[in-house]
């Protein structure tokens, strides 16, 4: 099972989160529009296995600066490819990002335990609520300790508010992570066979 998983300034930085909690009101149940696309960057996965197609994240830097940076980072650096979803619960959410141990390909009985080799990002939890298409850290019982692991909401899940933080959204290809494979739940969601990859992970703007 994995370590890293849930446990259950000024005017202008005041009206970027006012802009980006509006933008969070509008999701639908539904598809996530691509209507809600901010200022980015742009997260885009390209996702291969039950679930192929690609999928475009609006991260939210004046939210989550720190986190946004980290995410970013190893992005840029090649460190998101191949990495499996080793997480996915079915009505709840799919959780992938683990670089050191969820690589495609690789033995993935630690899957969901590892980060990076960059430090861990302190907490940056704000009033963003956990909507369908919400991207969320992972993180273990420590608020402190997101790393590189991320998830993707299929539901709305108010229990998440204010505990883990959001750095963004989908806004495109919602319909790609409806079909994500799920895991085994009496295992907690892990995906033991064959789970579905981010093929590749870019930054666009």
């Amino acid at each position: 099972m994995s370590d890293r998983i849930f446990v259950t300034g000024g005017l202008a930085a005041l009206a970027s989160v006012a802009l980006a909690y509006y933008l969070y009101s509008q999701m639908a149940i539904g598809p996530v529009m691509a209507a809600d696309d901010g200022p980015g960057p742009n997260l885009v996965i390209e996702v291969a296995g039950e679930a192929n197609g690609k999928v475009v994240i609006d991260l939210l830097p004046a939210v989550a600066p720190n986190h946004v940076t980290q995410i970013t980072q190893l992005a840029r650096s090649g460190a998101y490819n191949n990495v499996v979803f080793h997480r996915v619960i079915d009505g709840f959410m799919a959780q992938t990002g683990d670089v050191q141990f969820g690589k495609s390909g690789a033995d993935l009985t630690q899957a969901g335990s590892g980060g990076s080799d960059l430090p861990n990002v302190a907490a940056e939890f704000s009033d963003l609520p956990f909507q369908r298409g919400v991207v969320g850290m992972a993180r273990t019982n420590d608020p402190d300790s997101a790393n590189s692991q991320f998830f993707i909401m299929f539901a709305p899940a108010d229990h998440l508010n204010g505990q883990y933080t959001v750095v963004g959204h989908v806004i495109e290809g919602m319909e790609v992570v409806d079909k994500i494979k799920r895991g085994d739940p009496d295992l907690g969601g892990a995906v033991v066979e064959s789970p579905d990859k981010m093929v590749s992970v870019t930054v666009t703007q």
